[in-house]
């Protein structure tokens, strides 16, 4: 936990906050915070910032806060996912929030199983905790939002265009295809959406429903990566494009 996650809830009239429950256990038994010490905290939806530990007893941390920082910039980039497992699943959200990626739909597909439907993994309240995890790991302090659709074909034709900008760039990680990242990664300063596939991949029906919504494929390469790995590989690919397409200021100028 590199942020303390503070939420409306938590802040007294005068400002000041407290904390019960695994925050203020962390802060009591993994930090150890004196009265006094300042530890790096942020609220939620908005600015980070310093708590100055005015109490620190067991279940109740209480902190004095000022928050003067804004959170680190936005990655620019949405998901649409093919469900994956349960268990892949709990790790690929919090990367996602760590990513700083804004919109997450879980979708269905043919190689999904329908099991994965029922899993607590996907309970609103358990989503929102592998995301806050995902913040805390990296300083940030907005939560992506997170949509399931169980229907494929609905969602791309009837609400894919309102759900994701039409003016983003709609990549499509697919194995068939030959091309590389860079020859359809977007141009400088515009969002992109990619359409990450199950384990196994979309089918080719799939892929072709996509690619005739504006979805343009390309190649990761001769491996073929789980979901858990290819999700992380591909949201750091399109971000380090898309910070090497941003116009450059001239240091000679500066």
């Amino acid at each position: 936990m590199n942020l303390l996650l503070l939420f409306d809830e938590d802040f007294l009239p005068d400002g000041t906050a407290r904390l019960t429950g695994r925050r203020a256990q962390h802060a009591r038994e993994v930090l150890r915070a004196e009265p006094g010490e300042s530890l790096r905290v942020g609220r939620l939806g908005g600015l980070i910032g310093t708590g100055e530990v005015m109490e620190n007893s067991p279940g109740l941390l209480h902190l004095r806060v000022t928050l003067t920082e804004p959170p680190p910039p936005r990655a620019g980039i949405d998901l649409l996912l093919a469900i994956p497992r349960p268990k892949a699943l709990k790790k690929v959200l919090p990367a996602l929030a760590s990513l700083g990626v804004d919109r997450i739909v879980l979708v269905n597909a043919a190689r999904v199983e329908k099991s994965y439907f029922d899993s607590k993994v996907l309970d609103g309240a358990f989503v929102r905790d592998l995301l806050l995890q995902g913040l805390e790991q990296a300083r940030d302090t907005h939560l992506p939002e997170v949509l399931v659709r169980e229907r494929f074909r609905p969602f791309v034709e009837d609400e894919l265009d309102s759900v994701f900008p039409t003016s983003a760039a709609r990549l499509l990680p697919h194995p068939p295809a030959t091309q590389p990242l860079r020859a359809v990664a977007a141009a400088a300063g515009q969002r992109s959406v990619l359409a990450i596939g199950p384990d196994g991949g979309w089918v080719s029906f799939e892929a072709q429903l996509l690619e005739s919504h504006g979805f343009r494929p390309f190649s990761l390469g001769p491996r073929i990566l789980r979901v858990e790995t290819a999700v992380p590989v591909l949201v750091g690919q399109v971000a380090l494009l898309a910070e090497d397409n941003a116009p450059r200021q001239d240091a000679s100028r500066a």
